[in-house]
């Protein structure tokens, strides 16, 4: 008989907002004196940069 072999559930869920990519590099389109150019640094305000969120239930979006 054929055994099934479920995927272990995940503890950890996806940020909905940043879909677990939580930190990004933008360019500003200026250039350093060295040639490269000027990038700022930002995380998802969502889950504060760690790329996870919570599960929300029913229950918990009515209060």
């Amino acid at each position: 008989m054929p055994q099934h072999h479920h995927a272990p559930a995940r503890i950890t869920r996806i940020c909905p907002d940043c879909n677990g990519f939580a930190r990004a590099a933008v360019a500003t389109g200026t250039r350093l004196p060295d040639g490269t150019r000027a990038t700022l640094h930002t995380l998802c305000h969502t889950c504060e940069g760690t790329g996870t969120g919570t599960r929300h239930t029913a229950a918990a979006a009515q209060l």
